[in-house]
């Protein structure tokens, strides 16, 4: 496979990316060797991952099209990747014309084929941003010029939070983002967890994440489910995403691991 051109400024090519990583799961082209390299590790290891990769996009898509459908038209994605097929904001406008979007990531290549791809969509904006500062993502301007934060919004964390391996920062992460949201908004939440994988492959996993910029922490589903504290859940749950609504029945067997995932809402406070 020949390497993208016109590499971005800043974009480091010697070390792995988890946002290009996911991209070759999926099997994109805007990946490097180092990449590919450390991917392949995964998928001898977990075979699986590419099926995990293209099930967890297809939760996305269902999750916000529910969302906007039932009128939600304003979405914060962060740590979004690079654009594929169905991203979030053709989802959402195809749903609901007035809907608008910000995706956030602080990966350069992703920055850079994000702006380009939404740079006459004007519904549509990119920043940079890190999970790791949640304050400085909903006080940046572009933020709070493009979404009124006073109105139901989605907030969208889609395999990333366990790019945060301290439990209590990624518990505290999630908290600030889900307990800004008003009444109404609305969490979209998928998350690594080991199933029944023995726990020496867990250990090898992790180990080829560490040559990244971020390492990999799976979680239990008690402490995922833990992320949607306060929330509605919508049915069914959080469940493996292939298992979230799904158009067609899901193939695999969800205790092997993945991505769990689910979608809360804000409830009603009383009258």
């Amino acid at each position: 496979m020949s390497e993208p051109e016109n590499v971005p400024p800043g974009v480091d090519t010697r070390t792995p990316s988890v946002a290009r990583m996911y991209d070759y799961y999926l099997g994109g082209k805007d990946n490097f060797a180092v990449d590919r390299e450390s991917a392949d590790k995964v998928l001898r290891l977990f075979p699986e991952v590419r099926q995990v990769a293209q099930e967890n996009r297809a939760f996305l898509g269902r999750a916000v099209r529910m969302l906007a459908e039932a009128g939600m038209d304003q979405f914060l994605d962060i740590g979004t990747g690079l654009p594929t097929r169905e991203n979030v904001h053709q989802v959402a406008l195809a749903a609901h014309p007035d809907a608008r979007v910000v995706y956030v990531d602080n990966d350069p290549i992703v920055l850079a084929h994000a702006r380009a791809l939404l740079a006459d969509n004007p519904r549509t904006v990119v920043i940079e941003g890190d999970l790791r500062d949640p304050k400085a993502i909903m006080e940046h301007p572009t933020v709070r010029g493009h979404l009124d934060t006073t109105r139901p919004y989605a907030v969208i964390l889609c395999a990333i939070v366990h790019f945060i391996a301290d439990d209590q920062e990624a518990a505290g992460i999630v908290a600030q983002l889900r307990d800004g949201l008003p009444t109404g908004g609305a969490l979209v939440l998928s998350h690594a967890f080991p199933g029944d994988v023995p726990e020496e492959g867990v250990g090898e996993l992790s180990d080829v994440y560490r040559r990244t910029r971020d390492s990999l922490a799976l979680r239990d589903r008690r402490a995922i489910e833990g992320f949607f504290s306060g929330l509605e859940l919508v049915e069914p749950g959080v469940v493996h995403v292939g298992a979230w609504r799904p158009e067609v029945a899901p193939a695999g067997d969800p205790s092997t691991g993945g991505l769990l995932g689910g979608v809360g809402l804000v409830p009603a406070g009383p009258a």
